[in-house]
């Protein structure tokens, strides 16, 4: 009996530590549900997702600073990167509305997700 609950409360506790960034900071997630498909599509070539979604981009990137970040994810760094989220898609959402070329939003989309992968890299392996 004492080694069942042994092996249980491993289980739990290895279940806790094996969340995801995603389950522990859901508006990284709600904002990789968006900027993965519109970030794909303009490496592919069609802009039309990032035409018809850059205000949900910018949105979800300001969320990131207004909702909860849980207290591991506080850090210096990956505040920071989300600060530049921030202004890098309030730039890409102006960009959009302005309709500059092809090639200065597919160079945009692409520094926006970039810094989205540096902030996922920051909270640690997934």
């Amino acid at each position: 009996m004492k080694s069942i609950v042994i092996l249980v409360l491993l289980f739990a506790v290895h279940s806790i530590s094996a969340q995801t960034t995603f389950e522990k900071w859901p508006a990284i997630k709600e904002l990789h549900e968006v900027v993965s498909p519109v970030f794909h599509s303009a490496e592919a070539g069609d802009l039309l997702p990032l035409k018809t979604r850059s205000g949900e981009l910018m949105m979800k990137a300001e969320a990131l600073l207004k909702l909860n970040i849980p207290e591991e994810f506080r850090t210096n760094e990956i505040l920071s990167a989300a600060e530049r989220l921030q202004l890098e898609g309030k730039a890409l959402h102006q960009s959009v509305l302005a309709k500059v070329s092809d090639a200065e939003l597919t160079k945009s989309i692409t520094a926006f997700h970039n810094t989205f992968h540096l902030i996922i890299g920051f909270c640690g392996p997934n």
